[in-house]
């Protein structure tokens, strides 16, 4: 791991790796096209390299002043464990300093991002484009709460 190095702008990249890292980590479907569009349009972005190839990729959004919100944060399987996604985030969060900052994650990352300093919400709504299909998929892992959804404390509000 000797290797890896970090950069933070979107000149000179191989979209098709940032592509391949992205569906290797279950992300996105996105051709190396549209992540071209989708990096490019962010405000701030991490790129993750063994050598000369991407292994790891990062992404925000931000009006640049008080609201951001991270993205598609994914490092190749074999490079986890080794503090280096650690590291991605924190370049991409020293990006967004001085802004409230929300992100979805994989229910099995949710304990790496309180240990960032990160905290659930339970009030954080979200629509996502994806089909009857995919939502029931992400329901089952974890990433949404059954429709209609109610904690205790709501239950005398409706």
């Amino acid at each position: 791991m000797n290797n890896i190095t970090y950069k933070l702008t979107k000149g000179d990249v191989n979209w098709q790796e940032v592509s391949d890292v992205l569906r290797r980590s279950g992300l996105s479907d996105h051709s190396a096209g549209e992540q071209e569009i989708i990096f490019k349009n962010s405000y701030a972005v991490v790129f993750v390299y063994d050598k000369d190839k991407i292994v790891g990729v990062g992404r925000a959004l931000s009006d640049g002043i008080c609201q951001a919100a991270v993205y598609n944060i994914a490092l190749d399987e074999e490079y986890q464990g080794y503090g280096i996604g650690r590291r991605l985030i924190a370049l991409l969060l020293d990006q967004l300093k001085g802004q409230n900052i929300i992100l979805y994650t994989h229910p099995r990352t949710v304990a790496l991002y309180e240990k960032m300093g990160f905290r659930r919400n339970k009030t954080a709504m979200c629509i996502f484009d994806v089909g009857k299909e995919k939502q029931e998929w992400m329901e089952q892992e974890g990433f949404l709460l059954p429709e209609d959804y109610r904690f205790m404390e709501e239950i005398s509000r409706f």
